[in-house]
């Protein structure tokens, strides 16, 4: 496993991001754009054979353009058949758990150095036998998060391409349709799974805040009922298709029988759902829908990165990772 544990100067992903290695040569994930793998698979060769975790630098500005420095932890990982189910476990059950890795900024192979996970539950399980009272060790800590996931309540062909798009992201898709209407898997490219429920027997279980719903099915009476269905979860996104106009019918008639709804819940939904991008094809208003999405989820204000001033990326001590390349 090699991972980013910290960057110096602009790079073009964020510590934290990583790339599993096997030892036929095959890789999953990446840890920048693609300059910097070949290098990474090279270097993983010494820790096959040592079994020593080891630290590599590289340097971007006169290889990449981007005049930034990786620190990028390689070990080896031998997960049991027991911790290989825990991680299993808590990505189903959409459990965060922590990855604590120690390091060092020079240049070597270390015993001493190494990554370990922590559970919820108070297990643990070390990548390696590292020795954690070395205080001369940087520390990395991350949270893996659950997948980000997106549930699609309606069955048309711009539900179809939000699916597409949305699973290309690296989400996890699950759409909601009639059950007078009943779609296959195949009708919805990506999606991990289609739920046929009317409103009245919606239940999609908790909610949390790695979740996003919208709304579509093209039909006002039958979106006021399925916001209905939803009232009582706590969604960080929910989006609604159609004109502003469309919006505060729809808003107002929830109001009127669900005086009492929290004022969060409110708050989430956004309507029309998307950013202005002068979309008009279904394409590319799932690109929109999906942009805003990730702008409330980043907590950003959409512009211009050439306006933006300062790093593209907010650096911090203590990263959180969403785990959306290790599904259940």
């Amino acid at each position: 496993m090699a991972t980013v544990v910290d960057v110096e100067g602009s790079s073009y992903r964020r510590p934290g991001v990583g790339m599993l290695i096997l030892q036929n040569g095959k890789t999953t994930g990446a840890v920048s754009g693609g300059c910097v793998e070949k290098e990474v698979l090279r270097q993983a060769q010494s820790v096959f054979v040592s079994g020593k975790p080891k630290i590599m630098t590289y340097d971007g500005k006169y290889r990449l353009g981007c005049e930034g420095v990786l620190y990028i932890l390689i070990e080896k990982l031998e997960a049991t058949t027991n911790t290989i189910a825990e991680i299993q476990k808590h990505l189903t059950l959409r459990i965060p758990f922590e990855i604590s890795s120690w390091y060092s900024k020079t240049e070597c192979s270390s015993p001493t150095m190494g990554s370990v996970i922590k559970f919820k539950n108070g297990n643990e399980f070390s990548f390696s036998e590292i020795n954690q009272s070395d205080l001369t060790l940087d520390i990395f800590k991350r949270d893996i998060l659950p997948c980000f996931r997106l549930f699609i309540i309606g069955a048309e062909h711009d539900a179809a391409e939000l699916c597409k798009l949305a699973s290309a992201t690296g989400w996890e898709v699950i759409v909601i349709g009639s059950p007078k209407n009943p779609k296959k898997t195949e009708d919805f490219p990506g999606v991990q799974e289609i739920l046929l429920s009317s409103p009245e027997d919606l239940n999609i279980g908790h909610l949390d805040n790695q979740t996003a719903i919208v709304v579509m099915t093209h039909n006002f009476a039958k979106d006021l009922l399925y916001l209905q269905a939803i009232k009582d979860t706590k969604p960080i996104y929910i989006g609604l298709l159609g004109p502003a106009r469309r919006r505060e019918k729809i808003l107002s008639a929830f109001i009127e029988y669900f005086p009492d709804v929290p004022d969060p819940f409110l708050d989430s939904i956004h309507g029309p759902a998307g950013l202005n991008l002068g979309a008009e094809t279904p394409q590319e208003i799932a690109i929109s829908i999906i942009a805003e999405i990730l702008s409330v989820i980043r907590k950003q204000n959409p512009i211009p990165l050439q306006e933006k001033k300062g790093a593209i990326h907010t650096s911090s001590n203590q990263k959180t990772m969403d785990a959306t390349s290790v599904k259940p």
